[in-house]
């Protein structure tokens, strides 16, 4: 979330007496044997169309977002390594680890095409290239910030030597909104993160990336149910403090946490219909709504939260909790548009199986060819 957040609840940390010792081994979930027969081979021909595309025709891969996005505190052993960004956990954008270790959409779609591009790696900043490759997150970013994340985007692809930014297929994944959410109750910011104001950020941010680039899917990560964190707040105590100081929101009765979460949850699905972006075959936009109504936390067999989930902070996700994401994101991707879930169990997410592309239907699901299959079987024939 907020990086002035994060380090002034480290001070208020301190001084509640509150520090955490080191959790040792973190808990992580990686996925063996990983394979779907007949499906991991591109098309014979790059496709033409946003709506005929194979994970395998994935070339690139980038990220645009928040601290969640950036990975704060995925890899971190105690509160004050939550100020880190662990890129490489990243469950839309990072690629250490392999799918074995560690689930997460680039870890996926490796196994489909071994040359894919710009998956992050490691603990670094923004400005680290080496690190983010096409992860341009930074933490503390709003809604208001995604026109220049999505400007920075473009010119990192148009500019990247390895990628053919004219043929290549791009899956770019948004997932935005919880800073807007955790300070939306203040009297000051109520207009600026209003969901008027939310859909216009989202709708110019993807404006940006439809003028800037061709072939490109763009996948939003559905706004979560954010109310889980005054559960948290109402069940652990070491979480209050870190709640208080990094998402003012979450602490304020009187505020409607899950009305303003459903608000934007609704821009997101007005996005998804705008034929402002269905003018070309080769751009389309898809929600992923798998958390939109996911409003309970993970448990313990002893029925108390479980923490794993979480990093230090009680609120980024550690690298448990980025691997169960993507394990919700990426079943999300396959399923057709009508029929995406739109809940996950957290408590038995290690259980929960990773899809294969439907034999009927093998695309990256989207509107059209959730409407319509076969008109774009017909023009797809694998390698």
């Amino acid at each position: 979330m907020m990086q002035g957040g994060i380090i002034r609840a480290f001070f208020a940390f301190l001084v509640s007496t509150c520090l955490s010792t080191s959790l040792g081994a973190l808990r992580d979930a990686g996925y063996k044997q990983f394979d779907c027969p007949g499906a991991m081979e591109p098309s014979k021909m790059i496709p033409l169309s946003a709506h005929a595309v194979r994970p395998a025709d994935i070339k690139v891969i980038a990220g645009i977002g928040d601290s969640l996005t950036a990975g704060n505190g995925a890899g971190a052993t105690s509160f004050i390594d939550v100020i880190k960004q662990y890129r490489g956990l990243a469950f839309t954008i990072g690629g250490d680890k392999g799918l074995e270790n560690h689930v997460t959409i680039p870890n996926i779609l490796l196994k489909f095409n071994p040359t894919l591009i710009g998956q992050s790696h490691g603990v670094g900043r923004v400005d680290e290239a080496n690190k983010t490759q096409l992860n341009v997150a930074f933490p503390g970013a709003k809604s208001k910030d995604l026109p220049r994340e999505a400007q920075e985007l473009v010119r990192k692809i148009i500019t990247h030597r390895r990628i053919n930014a004219l043929t290549d297929w791009k899956l770019i994944t948004i997932f935005i909104g919880a800073n807007d959410i955790c300070f939306m109750c203040q009297e000051s910011k109520k207009k600026s993160l209003s969901i008027q104001n939310y859909e216009k950020n989202l709708r110019q941010a993807i404006q940006i990336l439809h003028a800037g680039l061709t072939r490109v899917i763009v996948n939003i990560v559905g706004m979560f149910q954010m109310q889980i964190l005054r559960i948290i707040h109402n069940k652990e105590h070491k979480c209050k403090g870190y709640h208080e100081m990094i998402c003012d929101c979450a602490v304020v009765k009187s505020f409607d946490m899950g009305a303003a979460c459903r608000s934007y949850q609704k821009a997101e699905m007005d996005l998804q219909t705008e034929a402002l972006f269905e003018d070309r075959e080769d751009f389309t936009v898809v929600l992923q709504p798998y958390l939109f109504d996911t409003d309970a936390p993970p448990l313990t067999s002893e029925g108390k939260v479980d923490l794993s989930f979480f990093a230090e902070d009680c609120l980024h996700f550690s690298q448990y909790g980025h691997s169960v994401a993507a394990k919700g994101l990426w079943n999300n991707m396959m399923q057709p548009v009508d029929s995406k879930s739109t809940s996950m169990n957290l408590t038995n997410a290690a259980a929960i199986p990773l899809m294969c592309p439907d034999s009927s239907c093998p695309f990256i699901r989207t509107k059209k060819n959730s409407e319509d299959c076969e008109h774009y079987m017909k023009d797809s024939v694998m390698s």
